[in-house]
C-alpha cells in the first residue's frame, strides 16, 4: 500500500492553488508546477448515492476549491470566472497561471448528459486551447465515457480509486471529436407559450431561438425555432420511446431509480412493454420512419438528396460516436471492399460525417448482441434534415444524447423540420481502451477520401452562419436555475 505522505505528493502533480481558483486569495503558489491540473465537476445526485460519495473524496485529496458539484455551482460561470482570472494573472506576467492553463484538464462524473452540459460550456468559451475532457461513467447509458476507454460501470469512491482513475487522466491522450448542431422548426403550440419550452418538454440542450434566417420558408406563420447540439447521437422512434418511457417512470418514482443494474434492467423490461418487440415482423409499423418522415442528406455541401427509408424501419440513429444504448456500435465494422462500393468510409469520430443507421423493431436491435452484429446502414452525411407533414401519427419520440421527448408531428397543412448539421470539434481524453477512431491516427482504419466531404461553411447563408457560431454553452445549453440536475442521464 502506498503510504499518505506518498499519496499526497504524487496528487500535488494535480493540485490547483487558491489564488486562481478564487478570487480575491492571497497570490500563494506551490514549489513547482503540477504536470496535471485539474477541475472536476461531479453531478451528486447521478449514481445514487455516489455521486455524493465522489464529491466527498475528491474534495479530500485535492483542494476543494477545484472541485465543483454541479447542484450548487453551474460550469459556464465557473468556468468563465477561472479563464477571466487566469487571463488577468498571465498579462501581469504570471508563468505558474500561464503553465496551469495550457496543461489544465477537466473530469466530468455524471451521465451522459451532464458530460454533454459540459461540452458545451466548453465548447461555448471558443479558447484557443480548450480543456481535454475525461468522463466518470456515473449515469446509466454511459456512452461518453465508454467510447473513450473510462469503462461504463460505476466507479469506486474511495481515495485509492480516485488517485487510480487521476493517475489514468495524466496518461490519457487527447482526441478530437466533431459536434453537431440542430435545429427543430414547428409552429407554435396552440397553448401555452414557446420560450420557456411549455406545454412541451423538450431537452434541456434545445432552446427556443428567435432570430432565423430571412430565406426560409418557416420563418414567418407563427413558426418557433429551437436548437442546440449534440456529441453522440440523435435518435428517433422506438428507442427514444423506450428512453422516454424510462425517463417518465423514474420522475414519477425517483426511489426505485438508485441503482445502475436495476435501472438498466427496468430500462430492458420497458423495451419489452412498449410495444416495439415483435413490430414489424410480418409488415410494417404504423409509425415506420418513411410514413412520417422526408429525409434529406447532404453529402456534398450544398447538394441536398432524397435518402430512401426501407418500409421495414422504425427507428433512425445519428451516431457520431461508436457507444449507443450502453456500448453497442450499431453501425458495427464493414467489410472494407463492401463499404468502398458504397461510398462509406470507417466511422471516424472526427471525419465531420455522422452516420444514419436504422432498426426495424427491438429483435433487431437485438442483433447489437452479436458479434460484428449492426443496425441497416443507411448513409454518411455532413448534414442531415427531416421533413415532417400530416401523415400517418400525430407524434413520435426523439432522443439526443440520453434526453429523450414526446414530439408532436403536423395535424393540420404544416410542417415540422429537424435538420442536423456539423459544427466544430471539442477535445476528449482518451486511454488505451479507447473504441472511438480519428482519421488522423496511424493505427485507424484507412479508407478512401472524397475531398468534398468536408465541414466548410461555404453554401450558407449570412443569417446561417451567424446561427452556427452562435452555437455553444450560454444560448443552447444554458438549463434552467431551477432544473434538477439528478434527471439528467
Amino acid at each position: 500500500m502506498m503510504g499518505d505522505s506518498m499519496l499526497n505528493h504524487i496528487l500535488s502533480e494535480y493540485y490547483i492553488p487558491n489564488y486562481i481558483l478564487v478570487p480575491e486569495s492571497e497570490a500563494k503558489k506551490p514549489p513547482c508546477v503540477p504536470s496535471c491540473p485539474v477541475l472536476v465537476f461531479i453531478n451528486s445526485k447521478s449514481g445514487g448515492q455516489l455521486g455524493g460519495n465522489l464529491l466527498s473524496t475528491y474534495r479530500s485529496v485535492l483542494n476543494p476549491n477545484q472541485v465543483f458539484d454541479l447542484g450548487e455551482r453551474k460550469p459556464d460561470k465557473v468556468l468563465h470566472q477561472i479563464y477571466a482570472t487566469l487571463g488577468s494573472l498571465k498579462q501581469r506576467g504570471d508563468d505558474f497561471a500561464s503553465a496551469i492553463e495550457n496543461s489544465l484538464r477537466i473530469i466530468v462524473a455524471g451521465g451522459d448528459g451532464t458530460a454533454g452540459w459540459l461540452l458545451g460550456v466548453i465548447s461555448d468559451l471558443k479558447l484557443p486551447h480548450p480543456p481535454p475532457v475525461a468522463t466518470v461513467p456515473l449515469g446509466t447509458g454511459n456512452n461518453l465515457p465508454f467510447s473513450f476507454g473510462w469503462g461504463k460501470k460505476n466507479p469506486g469512491t474511495d481515495r485509492q480509486s480516485v488517485f487510480s482513475f487521476l493517475e489514468q487522466v495524466k496518461n490519457a491522450t487527447e482526441m478530437k471529436i466533431d459536434s453537431w448542431h440542430i435545429i427543430m422548426r414547428m409552429r407554435a403550440p396552440k397553448e401555452g407559450s414557446c420560450d420557456p419550452i411549455g406545454p412541451l418538454e423538450l431537452p434541456h440542450s434545445l432552446h427556443a431561438f428567435h432570430r432565423i434566417s430571412q430565406t426560409d420558408k418557416l420563418g414567418m406563420d407563427g413558426y418557433h425555432t429551437f436548437r442546440g447540439g449534440f456529441w453522440n447521437y440523435f435518435s428517433m422512434g422506438m428507442d427514444a420511446q423506450v428512453s422516454y418511457a424510462f425517463h417518465s417512470e423514474r420522475k414519477l418514482h425517483p426511489e426505485k431509480f438508485r441503482n445502475q443494474l436495476i435501472n438498466q434492467g427496468t430500462y430492458i423490461k420497458l423495451g419489452c412493454t412498449q410495444g416495439w418487440m415483435f413490430g414489424s415482423l410480418f409488415r410494417p409499423s404504423p409509425t415506420n420512419i418513411a410514413q412520417i418522415a422526408k429525409v434529406k442528406v447532404m453529402r456534398k455541401q450544398g447538394q441536398w438528396e432524397d435518402l430512401k427509408i426501407p418500409r421495414s424501419i422504425g427507428s433512425i440513429v445519428c451516431l457520431n460516436l461508436p457507444s449507443f444504448s450502453g456500448g453497442f456500435n450499431p453501425w458495427g465494422t464493414p467489410y472494407r471492399k463492401k463499404f468502398l462500393d458504397r461510398g462509406l468510409t470507417p466511422p471516424f469520430v472526427d471525419d465531420g460525417l455522422i452516420e444514419i443507421v436504422g432498426f426495424r423493431n427491438v429483435l433487431h436491435g437485438l442483433v447489437l448482441l452479436a458479434p460484428n452484429g449492426h443496425g441497416t446502414r443507411l448513409a454518411q452525411a455532413n448534414a442531415v434534415r427531416f421533413e415532417f407533414k400530416k401523415g400517418a401519427a400525430n407524434h413520435t419520440f426523439m432522443r439526443i444524447d440520453g434526453e429523450p421527448w414526446k414530439q408532436p408531428l403536423p395535424a393540420d397543412d404544416e410542417t415540422v423540420v429537424v435538420e442536423i448539421s456539423h459544427f466544430g470539434q471539442v477535445s476528449m481524453l482518451a486511454t488505451p481502451l479507447c473504441r472511438s477512431r480519428s482519421m488522423h491516427d496511424p493505427s485507424s482504419p484507412t479508407a478512401c477520401y472524397n475531398e468534398d466531404n468536408n465541414s466548410s461553411d461555404e453554401g450558407d447563408s449570412p443569417d446561417d452562419l451567424e446561427e452556427k457560431r452562435k452555437f455553444g454553452a450560454a444560448d443552447s445549453f444554458k438549463f434552467p436555475d431551477e432544473f434538477d440536475i439528478s434527471y439528467l442521464s
